[in-house]
């Protein structure tokens, strides 16, 4: 009877004001001496609703030892013979960027690695062999390559200075739960994004990222583009190498989405009726999605897939990348309203004077119509920019897509609730919280 009354209690106790949950941990407190495992179970539970939340680890922390490693193996994978096109492809590797989307994936991949095996079955079983960046016996592992180097290289690849070419395993024994195809998809993101940065820093004429000269002004126009179209060809033959069909569909969908995404960003018309609204927004989520999202959901996805999990992970992994990329560009986007530009590391006001109308903007023009004309004109004309901060700064355009972010970042984390849980878990839905509430 006793023991039924304290299952009631732990159920209802999250609703219970403070002197009631007080009330009863002191009921738990003088009965801590019983013997029934059952009822120390259920005392156990209602002392767990109601302590106080424990200061989480620093995400990054938990999968420090991986994360301190990856730009060494990303200079490993985009090596070339010409140490130009090194030191241009490598540029921005240098500065201290966020290195979100690795993280987000060496995280997921610890939290999916408490699944247990029996219960990853999405391909029979979990790939056991996979333990090794190399395998010598067959030749299979994510550095072998799939075709001979006399062909890749169609010179003496032994004259060749190319880390692709030659094997190497990089990755301990002892993996932290992160199999090593895991650890190369981390590697391969982030060579993807940093590629999307170098040509949108053409595409936009940028001067500065992360505080620094971009690479467009650091090495010229030409140089850049070159530099980026080199990473994506090293991350394409990395994805190819690691035999898995999906993620490679997956991946290589990612580098046309941003290209999509780019083109919508440059094209940016509306017109100034009544429905051009909803319909610009939905343009504007959709673009969002194509630049930041999909390579956020579907590096999660492609994550979620070389662990074996069963659909329903796999699918709610894809959708907590969504969620996250989507609030992530949202609050950037609020950023460029409400952060100087020492802090931000580039230009503030930079999506205006681009011509972009973000959630901010948008959200203003429903308040003032006027703003329709700029943003079909890109806020060309003198003083567009300035009237249009003006417009955002007097309506709640920035506290309406703050509650867009937080819906997002809601969504992001009720994904989660499939995994189970974990020191990694709570460090993704850090992370996630730590994407809503940056200020940089």
């Amino acid at each position: 009877m006793l023991v039924r009354r304290y299952s009631v209690l732990s159920k209802a106790l999250g609703k219970m004001m403070p002197p009631q949950a007080e009330a009863a941990v002191r009921l738990a407190n003088q009965m801590q001496d019983t013997q029934d495992p059952k009822l120390k179970a259920e005392i156990a539970k209602v002392a767990k609703l109601v302590e106080p939340d424990q200061p989480l680890r620093d995400p990054f922390s938990i999968v420090s030892a991986e994360m301190s490693t990856l730009a060494g193996n990303i200079a490993s994978l985009i090596g070339s013979g010409h140490p130009t096109l090194n030191k241009v492809a490598a540029y921005y590797f240098q500065s201290q960027g966020k290195h979100v989307r690795p993280l987000i994936v060496l995280l997921l991949s610890k939290a999916l690695s408490e699944i247990p095996e029996a219960e990853r079955t999405r391909y029979g079983k979990v790939d056991k062999d996979d333990v090794h960046a190399h395998k010598p016996m067959t030749g299979e592992g994510i550095n072998d390559p799939l075709s001979p180097l006399s062909i890749l290289h169609g010179i003496n690849p032994n004259l060749v200075l190319n880390p692709l070419s030659r094997p190497q395993d990089p990755f301990p024994s002892e993996c932290n739960g992160i199999l090593p195809k895991q650890r190369r998809l981390a590697e391969i993101v982030e060579m993807i994004h940093t590629a999307s940065l170098l040509h949108d820093d053409v595409i936009d004429n940028s001067e500065t990222r992360r505080s620094m000269p971009s690479g467009n002004v650091a090495f010229s126009n030409k140089m850049a583009i070159l530099a980026g179209d080199f990473l994506l060809g090293r991350a394409s033959v990395a994805i190819a190498r690691l035999r898995n069909a999906e993620v490679i569909e997956l991946l290589s969908t990612t580098i046309a989405n941003l290209v999509e995404g780019e083109f919508m960003q440059l094209k940016n018309s509306v017109n100034t009726s009544s429905e051009a609204k909803k319909a610009s927004f939905e343009y504007y989520i959709h673009k969002t999605y194509l630049k930041t999202a999909s390579l956020m959901s579907k590096s999660c996805r492609a994550t979620a897939v070389l662990s074996g999990a069963n659909d329903d992970v796999v699918e709610a992994s894809y959708m907590f990348g969504r969620n996250l990329g989507l609030c992530f560009q949202i609050v950037d986007d609020m950023l460029d309203y409400t952060v100087a530009e020492d802090r931000l590391g580039k230009p503030a006001g930079a999506d205006l004077k681009l011509g972009l109308a973000t959630a901010p903007v948008l959200y203003a023009w429903e308040e003032y119509p006027e703003l329709g004309e700029m943003i079909k004109r890109k806020f060309s004309e003198p003083d567009d920019v300035y009237k249009a901060r003006e417009y955002v700064r007097k309506t709640d355009g920035l506290k309406k897509t703050r509650e867009l972010a937080v819906h997002y970042h809601d969504e992001a984390l009720r994904q989660l609730s499939v995994l189970p849980d974990s020191e990694a878990l709570q460090g993704l839905k850090s992370l996630t919280n730590a994407v809503l509430n940056r200020s940089k």
